[in-house]
C-alpha cells in the first residue's frame, strides 16, 4: 500500500474541507429561505443550530478520519470494539458517496453549460420565454447533458489523479480563492445597482414579523435542517481529509473554520442575489428555476450583461466543482484502503463507474423522463437526491456520532483525547450530556421531518 499523503499546509486543508461544504444548495436555497423566513432573523438562528448541531458531527467526523487514518471504507474498522459491527455502515456510507456524484456531476455539468453559454452570448437580447427555452433544450437533449457530465467527470478525475498535495490540494485552493475573489466582484455590482437597496433591506434587516407568519417551528426546522446539511455530514466525505492531517491542532477550532466559510459563501450569494433581483422586480425563486431561469433574466437587464452573467455561472462552477474534487478523492482512497490499489488504478475503475452510474440522472430529465419515482413530476434525480440528504447523510451523521459517545463503540474518552489533541479550541468536557442524550434525538426529528416534508 502507498504512503498515506498529508496535506502541505492548515490553509489547504480547510479549503478543501470547506470546498466539500460549499455546494450549490449554499447558493440556491440558503438566500431564498434566509429572505422568506426572516432575513437576518433567521440567520441568527442558522448560526445557533450550526453550532449546536453541525458542529459537534463534524469535529466527530474529523476525529474519525485522523484517529483511524483510514476513509469510510475501513475507518470504524480500525477502531471499533472488536466484535462490534459498526463497520457495517462502512458500505451504506460509501454507496452516499457514489449516489451523491450519480447526480452532483450532471448539474455541475449544467453550470459548467451555462458558463459557456454566457460567453458567447447566447442569452443577449433574449425574452424571458426564450430564456427558459434554453433551459428547456438543455433538460431535453440527452446527448448535450451526457458530454457536460463527462466533461466535469474527467475535470474532476484529472485534479485527483495529481495526487492529494499537487492535484486536490493545490487546485482546490486556487480555485476556492478565486470562488471569494469573484463573488465579492458579483457583490459590488449587484449593490450597486440602482434600486438594490430594498432588496439589501429585505435580506439583511431581521423581520420578525416574518418569523411569525411562517410559525416560529416552521422557522426553527428550517434553520435546522440547513445547518445539518449544509455540511455534508454522515458519508465519510468529511472525515477523509481529518485522515490527512496530524495532530498539532485541535480539531474543534478547525471545525469552526471550515463552518464559518460554508456559512460566509451562503450569506454572500445572497448579497448577490437579492439586490440584483430587486432591482429589477424580478421574484427570487429557489432551486434550479433561480439559477437558469430568474439570474439570466436579471443579468440580461444589466450593462456588459456576457461579464456578469459569466462571472456567476463560474462561482457557481467552482463551488460545485470543489464539492466535485474532494467527493472524488474520497471515493478514490476506498479502493486504495480496501484494495491496495495505486493511485492509477483506483482513478480509472472509479471514472467507469461514476461514468455509468451518473448516466441514469443525465438521461432522467429526456429518454427517461417518463420515469417519476417519487410522483408526478419528479425525475430520477430528485430520487437520487431524496436517498442521499434525507436517509444517509442524517442515518450517517447519527452513525458516527452514536459511536464517539457510547460504550459500545469508540467511545467518549477516545473521541475527546483525539479532538483535543493539539493547540487551539478545545471540544468541552461538559458537553458530553448533550451529545450523547439530546443531539441524537435533534438528528432523528431530522430524520423523519425529511420524510414527512417529503410525502406529506
Amino acid at each position: 500500500m502507498e504512503k498515506r499523503e498529508k496535506f502541505s499546509s492548515r490553509i489547504g486543508f480547510i479549503l478543501i474541507s470547506a470546498g466539500c461544504a460549499i455546494g450549490l444548495g449554499n447558493v440556491w436555497r440558503f438566500p431564498y429561505i434566509t429572505g422568506q423566513y426572516g432575513g437576518a432573523a433567521f440567520v441568527l438562528v442558522y448560526l445557533f443550530f450550526l453550532l449546536i448541531l453541525g458542529l459537534p458531527i463534524l469535529v466527530m467526523e474529523y476525529s474519525v478520519g485522523r484517529a483511524s487514518q483510514r476513509s469510510i471504507a475501513l475507518s470504524f474498522q480500525e477502531l471499533e470494539p472488536k466484535g462490534s459491527k459498526w463497520h457495517w455502515y462502512s458500505y451504506i456510507g460509501m454507496a452516499g458517496n457514489y449516489l451523491l456524484m450519480m447526480f452532483y456531476t450532471v448539474i455541475t455539468g449544467w453550470m459548467l453549460c451555462y458558463f459557456f453559454k454566457m460567453l458567447k452570448g447566447d442569452f443577449v437580447q433574449k425574452t424571458t420565454v426564450q430564456v427558459e427555452g434554453i433551459f428547456n433544450d438543455l433538460m431535453g437533449n440527452p446527448g448535450l447533458q451526457i458530454f457536460w457530465m463527462l466533461v466535469v467527470i474527467a475535470l474532476g478525475f484529472l485534479v485527483c489523479s495529481g495526487g492529494l498535495q499537487n492535484g486536490v490540494e493545490k487546485i482546490t485552493t486556487v480555485m476556492m480563492s478565486c470562488l471569494f475573489v469573484v463573488i465579492v466582484i458579483l457583490i459590488v455590482r449587484s449593490v450597486t445597482l440602482p434600486g438594490a437597496a430594498e432588496g439589501l433591506k429585505f435580506y439583511l434587516v431581521p423581520n420578525f414579523q416574518a418569523m411569525k407568519e411562517q410559525g416560529i417551528m416552521t422557522v426553527v426546522s428550517a434553520a435546522m435542517g440547513q445547518s445539518f446539511f449544509t455540511l455534508s455530514l454522515g458519508i465519510g466525505a468529511i472525515a477523509i481529509f481529518g485522515s490527512y492531517i496530524d495532530k498539532s491542532r485541535r480539531l474543534t477550532g478547525e471545525a469552526i473554520s471550515v463552518g464559518v466559510l460554508d456559512t460566509l459563501v451562503a450569506l454572500m450569494s445572497g448579497l448577490v442575489i437579492f439586490p440584483a433581483c430587486s432591482a429589477f422586480g424580478v421574484s427570487a425563486d429557489s432551486g434550479p428555476k433561480l439559477v437558469f431561469i430568474t439570474l439570466p433574466n436579471v443579468f440580461n437587464e444589466m450593462p456588459g450583461s456576457r461579464i456578469w452573467g459569466a462571472l456567476f455561472f463560474l462561482f457557481m462552477t467552482f463551488a460545485a466543482l470543489s464539492t466535485i474534487i474532494a467527493v472524488f478523492q474520497n471515493i478514490i482512497s476506498f479502493a486504495q484502503d480496501l484494495w491496495g490499489w495505486d493511485l492509477k488504478k483506483a482513478i480509472a475503475f472509479n471514472a467507469v463507474i461514476i461514468t455509468v452510474l451518473s448516466l441514469p440522472c443525465a438521461l432522467g430529465f429526456n429518454v427517461f423522463s417518463f420515469i417519476q419515482p417519487l410522483g408526478a413530476g419528479t425525475t430520477i434525480q430528485d430520487l437520487e437526491d431524496f436517498i442521499v440528504s434525507n436517509n444517509i447523510l442524517p442515518l450517517g451523521s447519527l452513525v458516527y456520532l452514536l459511536f464517539c459517545v457510547t460504550r459500545y463503540g469508540w467511545g467518549w474518552k477516545n473521541f475527546l483525547a483525539e479532538a483535543n489533541a493539539g493547540k487551539g479550541i478545545r471540544f468541552p468536557k461538559w458537553a458530553r450530556r448533550y451529545v450523547t442524550y439530546i443531539l441524537p434525538l435533534i438528528v432523528f426529528f431530522l430524520l423523519i421531518q425529511g420524510y414527512a416534508d417529503k410525502f406529506f
